[in-house]
C-alpha cells in the first residue's frame, strides 16, 4: 500500500526539522527564548529524539503578555468583517499546507497520517470558517428594565482582552486552532501555549498567521513546559481569561492560579465516557464504534467511550466483535501506510496506561484481549478490553486515557438505574446511546450528566456544537453560540429619558 503523502514532503520536512530549533512566535517575530534554552521533541512511533523547540518560561511569557496587550485595543476596534476576512485567509493558508502540517502532527502525536489530515487539518479549517461567521453576528440585546420610569436600556458584548490559551497533546494542531478562532472573532488577542510533548504544529501555525496579515502581537506563541511556561500564563496578572484543555488535575491548579486577579475561565477537562449498547442496538453500527470510541487515537481522547454498559443478553456477541476489532486493528506509525492506531505519546504515558492494566488485573478484572507493551521501538500498546469490571475498581473509576475499555453488563433496569451506572463517575464529558427505541434513548440522555449524547452514532466534535462537561469534567462550553460568548464580557446600559 503506497503511503498518503508524498516522500519528498516527508524528507523536506525532516530536514527542516533537523536544522535548529523551532523558535517562540512574539509579535509577529520568531525569536529565542530569553534563557536560550531548548527542549528535544521525541518521536513517539520510535522513542528516537528528531527536533528541538525553544523552552519558554516566564520572562518569555511576559514579553508575549506584554505584545498581546499592546494589540489588543486595536483588534478590539478592527471591524469584525476584517476580522473574519483574516481567520478565512487562515483557513485557505491551513488546507494549502495541509501535507506539511499532518506530516507533522504524525511525526510529533503519533496519530496516523490520515486522522492528523482529515481530523487535524480539515478540522482546523472548519472551526476557523464556522467562527469567521460569529465575527459579525456578536451582539447584545434591548431590553425592557422593571424600574419605573421611562428608560432605554441595552447590553454590549465586548472583547474579554488578553487570553492566555493551553492546548493539551493529544490534538495538538486543531486544538490550538479551536482555541484562537473564537477568540479572535469576538476581539480578544491571544498567548497560546502548547503542550512540551508536541510542539511543533503550533510553529507552523505562527508562520501562516504571519502569512495571513494577522497584526503585530494578536497572537503569540510560547513553546516550553507546563511547570514553567503554563504555570506562568494561567497565573499572570495580565491575563483576562485563560483557556485550557487537559486533565482535570492541572484543571484544578489553573483555578488556583487564576485567583491574583479572577481571570476567566474555560476548562475542559478528563472524562470517564459512558457507552450504554440495549438489547434492540443495530449492533451492525454499535460494535464498530464502541470499538473505535475507545481504540482511536490510541484512546488519548477526553471524550473516549472507555466504560462499556451493555445488556446482558448481547454482552458476549458485543464484547466478541470489540475483541474481534482489537485484534484486526493495525497498530502502527502514524506515518506507516494502513496504521490504524498509532503509539501512546511518550514513556510517561505508557508507563501511566500500564500501570491501570496491571491495577485492572490485581483488582480482578479479566484481560480478555491485549493488556502488553508491543515490543520494539516506540511507545505501543495493545488494545485491550478489561471484562468483569466494576465500579470502584481504578480502571473503571479514573481516567486512564490509553486504549483500554472496561465493559459491564446490566440485566432488564428502568432507565434510571442505567443512568445511575453510567453516571457512578466524577466525569461527565460525553457519552453514547445505541437503541432503536428512540422514547428509551432520549429518556436515558436526559437523566445522564454529561456535556454530550450521542444517540446512534451522533455527530462527533463539530464546531456548531457546544462542547464541555459536567462535575469534575470542566467549566463553561467551547463551540457554538456559548464558546464565542465565552469570550466577551456582558455589559448592561441604561439611560434615563
Amino acid at each position: 500500500m503506497n503511503a498518503p503523502f508524498s516522500s519528498d514532503a516527508l524528507g523536506a520536512l525532516r530536514n527542516d526539522l533537523g536544522a535548529g530549533a523551532r523558535k517562540l512566535f512574539i509579535a509577529n517575530e520568531f525569536v529565542d527564548a530569553v534563557s536560550g534554552e531548548t527542549f528535544d521533541v521525541v518521536d513517539p512511533a520510535t522513542g528516537e529524539i528528531f527536533a528541538s523547540a525553544a523552552s519558554g518560561g516566564a520572562a518569555d511569557i511576559d514579553e508575549a503578555v506584554k505584545a498581546a496587550r499592546a494589540a489588543f485595543p486595536g483588534w478590539a476596534a478592527t471591524p469584525p468583517a476584517a476580522r473574519a476576512d483574516i481567520l478565512l485567509k487562515l483557513a485557505d493558508l491551513i488546507v494549502a499546507n495541509g501535507e506539511r502540517i499532518a506530516l507533522t502532527e504524525s511525526l510529533d502525536n503519533g496519530m496516523p497520517f490520515m486522522m492528523a489530515k482529515f481530523g487535524g487539518v480539515m478540522g482546523a479549517a472548519g472551526v476557523l470558517k464556522y467562527n469567521a461567521g460569529w465575527a459579525t453576528k456578536i451582539a447584545g440585546e434591548t431590553l425592557t428594565p422593571s424600574s419605573p420610569g421611562e428608560w432605554h436600556a441595552f447590553t454590549l458584548r465586548e472583547p474579554v482582552g488578553v487570553v492566555g490559551s493551553i492546548v493539551p497533546w493529544n490534538f495538538p494542531f486543531i486544538m490550538a486552532v479551536a482555541k484562537i478562532a473564537p477568540a479572535l472573532a469576538a476581539g480578544c488577542t491571544v498567548v497560546l501555549k502548547p503542550a512540551e510533548q508536541t510542539p511543533l504544529s503550533a510553529v507552523i501555525l505562527g508562520e501562516l498567521l504571519q502569512e495571513a496579515g494577522l497584526p503585530e502581537g494578536v497572537v503569540n506563541i510560547v513553546t516550553g513546559f507546563g511547570e514553567t511556561a503554563g504555570a506562568a500564563l494561567a497565573a499572570h496578572p495580565d491575563v483576562d481569561k485563560v483557556a485550557f484543555t487537559g486533565s482535570t488535575s492541572v484543571g484544578k491548579a489553573i483555578v488556583h492560579a487564576s485567583t491574583g486577579n479572577l481571570k476567566r475561565l474555560s476548562l475542559e477537562l478528563g472524562g470517564k465516557s459512558p457507552t450504554v449498547i440495549f438489547e434492540d442496538a443495530d449492533l451492525d453500527k454499535a460494535i464498530p464504534a464502541a470499538a473505535m470510541g475507545i481504540f482511536g487515537n490510541a484512546g488519548q481522547v477526553c471524550a473516549a467511550g472507555s466504560r462499556l454498559f451493555v445488556h446482558e443478553k448481547i454482552a458476549d456477541q458485543v464484547i466478541d466483535g470489540i475483541v474481534e476489532r482489537a485484534k484486526s486493528l493495525q497498530v502502527g506509525a502514524g506515518l506507516a501506510p494502513g496504521t490504524e492506531m498509532g503509539p501512546l505519546v511518550s514513556q510517561e504515558q505508557l508507563e501511566r496506561v500500564m500501570g491501570y492494566i496491571e491495577s485492572g488485573a490485581g483488582e480482578g478484572a479479566e484481560i480478555t484481549v491485549g493488556g502488553e507493551r508491543i515490543d520494539g521501538s516506540g511507545y505501543f500498546v495493545q488494545p485491550t478490553v478489561l471484562t468483569g469490571t466494576a465500579s470502584g475498581m481504578k480502571v473503571v473509576d479514573e481516567e486512564i486515557f490509553g486504549p483500554v475499555l472496561c465493559a459491564m453488563r446490566f440485566g432488564d433496569e428502568e432507565i434510571d438505574a442505567i443512568a445511575a451506572q453510567a453516571n457512578a463517575t466524577d466525569y461527565g464529558l460525553s457519552s453514547a446511546i445505541w437503541t432503536r427505541d428512540i422514547s428509551n434513548a432520549l429518556k436515558l440522555a436526559k437523566r445522564l450528566k454529561a456535556g454530550s449524547v450521542r444517540i446512534n452514532g451522533g455527530s462527533g466534535v463539530d464546531p456548531a456544537m457546544p462542547l464541555g462537561g459536567y462535575k469534575q469534567s470542566g467549566w463553561g462550553r467551547e463551540n457554538g453560540s456559548a464558546g464565542i460568548l465565552a469570550y466577551t464580557e456582558l455589559k448592561a446600559v441604561t439611560v434615563a429619558l
